[in-house]
């Protein structure tokens, strides 16, 4: 052998030593589990939003444009009142507004909810960059976020004490505790309470619910209200806590992911929260895949690696979503006879 190629193979083999290292080192899993947990936060806020809206029987599919708007009000609530906490609101009665609109137009009005979702998805993409241009003077991002007024991270004690996990759950914003907590509460709020059991009915069996004395279509307004507020903090977590502001199409199909998400957990709320876990998971990977070589594969081009989450919601819908059982009502409007 040459030593041009002698040069080359040793080159290879001392980059696939360094990655089979990097694999084994404790504090790359560490690192790569807690940014699952992180970016799987939004996905978590935005998949319990699509859970509450599509169990009461409303297709929701604008969860993406839902989360945009939720992301420009938080980024422009934070910059002019100068708090995070403030941005977080506003993020949540913007989205919430918008999502006023997909209720009435096909709750009240009976209008078709793919249609409806499509529309408030596109008027999302449409006024987010208007809006930034009258607000910010710059089309499609808004000022960066100074670290003084940015959402900050918590250091729990007693969590962080335990050795392994305690890296991995600890030194987090607020709002990624706040994800995990709503997913528990919201599992036993739909298996333990009256509310819980209405909202399963309206979307099961909206017929058999009204005769009961439930209002079907106030409950279903109710629901797709609350998925704007969880869309809402979904986008507020992309622009002011794990960005530090609004950019242009900063959900990257993120709403749609949760929607997978969302029916690969077959409409239940932990499921479902493991399944924005493991698409979290692949979004931290392909990031720290990017300049890793792999064993025997060498170092793969970003331009693949950064496929791995939309690849990986490829082969769920396409494997697993068939089996998924939808409430029986969803997509149907309820007339009252």
């Amino acid at each position: 052998m040459d030593e041009k190629n002698s040069k080359k193979y040793e080159a290879f083999y001392s980059a696939e030593g360094k990655g089979i290292m990097l694999w084994l080192d404790l504090a790359f899993w560490v690192s790569l589990l807690s940014s699952t947990l992180r970016l799987s936060t939004p996905l978590t806020f935005a998949a319990l939003g699509g859970f509450f809206s599509e169990r009461s029987g409303v297709v929701n599919i604008a969860l993406e444009g839902l989360m945009l708007i939720g992301a420009f009000a938080a980024a422009w609530g934070n910059l002019y009142f100068q708090s995070s906490v403030a941005g977080v609101l506003c993020g949540i009665l913007a989205a919430m507004l918008v999502a006023s609109l997909h209720a009435v137009a096909c709750v009240k009005f009976k209008a078709d909810q793919i249609v409806s979702g499509m529309a408030i998805n596109i008027f999302a993409f449409g006024l987010a960059p208007m809006l930034s241009k009258a607000l910010f003077g710059t089309r499609g991002s808004s000022p960066q976020i100074l670290s003084e007024i940015h959402m900050q991270t918590w250091n729990i004690p007693l969590l962080e004490k335990i050795p392994f996990f305690g890296d991995v759950l600890s030194h987090h914003i607020p709002l990624v505790y706040l994800a995990i907590v709503f997913v528990f509460m919201t599992h036993l709020w739909s298996k333990k309470s009256a509310l819980g059991l209405h909202h399963r009915a309206v979307g099961d069996h909206p017929e058999a619910a009204d005769s009961l004395g439930i209002k079907v279509n106030r409950f279903r307004i109710v629901s797709v209200l609350c998925s704007g507020v969880l869309c809402g903090l979904a986008g507020a977590f992309l622009s002011i806590g794990h960005g530090s502001g609004f950019a242009r199409n900063m959900t990257s199909g993120r709403g749609y992911i949760a929607l997978t998400a969302m029916i690969f957990g077959k409409w239940k709320p932990i499921p479902t929260f493991f399944a924005c876990l493991l698409f979290g998971f692949t979004d931290a990977l392909q990031i720290r895949m990017q300049g890793t070589p792999l064993p025997g594969l060498g170092e793969i081009p970003p331009q693949f690696v950064q496929l791995l989450p939309y690849v990986v919601t490829m082969v769920v819908l396409a494997g697993f979503i068939g089996s998924s059982q939808a409430p029986k009502a969803l997509g149907i409007p309820y007339i009252k006879e």
